[in-house]
């Protein structure tokens, strides 16, 4: 009983020094810019699974309205206009959502296994909270006008 304490008690003390010698840098004078990396990082690895954090970082309150295995949708109402953020468990998926929904056309902000549907005066800030790339649908999976590209 003593040594199950006794472990505990150590292996306590070694995750609490943790955080102090992780925080500990080299001394190059970039800690707010790595610290800002490392923020946008985890951003990025978080928000393809997961619409609630991207519509966190959006400031929007999100309803969820689909929940399916191969996507979720939320709906977000904001003063700057509404959205759509879909997102997908596999990035074949987006892929296969892009070209279905290029037959609309459109522009859609597009991230790592995610999608922001809005209008497009809506979609640049929205790029600047959360990143990704803005896609013009109607020229997706299309090679010089032709269609859409042969596999």
């Amino acid at each position: 009983m003593v040594r199950k304490l006794t472990r505990g008690v150590t292996l306590a003390a070694g995750l609490a020094v943790l955080p102090l010698v992780a925080g500990c840098g080299g001394g190059d004078g970039d800690g707010a810019a790595k610290k800002a990396d490392d923020t946008s990082r985890v951003a990025e690895v978080v928000a393809p699974a997961k619409v609630e954090v991207l519509a966190s970082l959006t400031g929007c309150e999100v309803k969820i309205r689909t929940e399916a295995e191969e996507l979720r949708e939320g709906v977000c109402h904001t003063k700057a206009g509404d959205y759509l953020i879909t997102t997908f468990p596999k990035e074949e998926l987006l892929q296969v959502w892009l070209d279905s929904a290029s037959i609309y056309g459109g522009k859609k902000l597009v991230g790592p296994r995610w999608v922001i549907s809005a209008k497009e005066e809506v979609l640049e800030p929205l790029r600047k909270k959360v990143g990704g790339t803005v896609q013009d649908l109607s020229t997706y999976g299309r090679t010089g006008g032709a269609g859409p590209s042969a596999s």
